[in-house]
């Protein structure tokens, strides 16, 4: 939950050929592995989720519903799995190529969700397992946020372990997803 508290505020960046995409990450959700039933990796390492086991600050991405690519950073030691799930970013640059992708809304709600993001950025499987810190997509340092400016609450969207306080949203934010809007 560290992980997901400290990714608030940072800057999120894809350089593509068309050009670099950026937004800042305003909403977070903790997965803390096997022992979390709403986790991907609640029933142990699979091909799909093998990413989740590996060195931390690398991309899990996965194809949600048949419909989305989810972005996530692993967040863990290696071995242990564990990940964090982008939800939301404020559009920083880049706004006519997400717009380009679907999306024609106001532009405070362009990523205003984990599929918007995978859509805005362009993401797919491809990404999977990609390091944050090499290549084309990366997180940059943001301004930290003091905790007054942080909301905790029940992740959403999902069926099992709904009571565990492991969403994290910039409060007031106009682009965090579904659900409290930051607080």
């Amino acid at each position: 939950m560290i992980v997901a508290r400290d990714l608030l505020g940072r800057i999120l960046f894809y350089r593509t050929p068309e050009g670099v995409l950026a937004g800042r990450i305003v909403e977070t959700e903790a997965y803390t592995g096997e022992a979390d039933p709403a986790s991907h990796a609640f029933r142990g390492r699979t091909a799909r989720n093998t990413v989740m086991f590996g060195t931390g600050g690398h991309a899990y991405v996965y194809f949600s519903y048949g419909v989305h690519y989810c972005l996530n950073v692993t967040a863990d030691a290696p071995g242990v799995a564990g990940a964090v799930l982008l939800r939301a970013l404020e559009p920083l640059a880049g706004i006519e190529l997400m717009r380009g992708r679907g999306d024609h809304g106001p532009e405070a709600r362009l990523l205003s969700g984990p599929g918007k993001i995978g859509r805005g950025f362009g993401l797919t499987l491809k990404d999977n397992g990609r390091d944050f810190t090499r290549g084309p997509l990366g997180i940059a340092a943001g301004t930290p946020l003091p905790d007054r400016e942080v909301a905790i609450s029940r992740r959403i969207g999902i069926s099992r372990a709904v009571d565990l306080p492991y969403r994290f949203s910039v409060v007031g934010s106009r682009s965090v997803s579904g659900g409290s809007r930051g607080g």
